[in-house]
């Protein structure tokens, strides 16, 4: 699976996912629900890019 950067420098990894926000391991990007959020800058997922 891909990885996907912020322009805050956060990278959103689908084998580690976002415990924090509740997204398990293994979820890709495609699948995070439309709100969710960057957890360090708080941007929204259509400004992440492929890496």
């Amino acid at each position: 699976m891909d990885k996907y950067v912020c322009p805050c420098g956060y990278v959103y990894d689908p084998e580690i996912g976002d415990p924090d926000s509740g997204i398990e391991p293994g979820t890709a990007f495609e699948d995070l629900p439309e709100d969710w959020t960057c957890p360090v800058c708080g941007l929204s997922k259509d400004m992440f890019s492929q890496e």
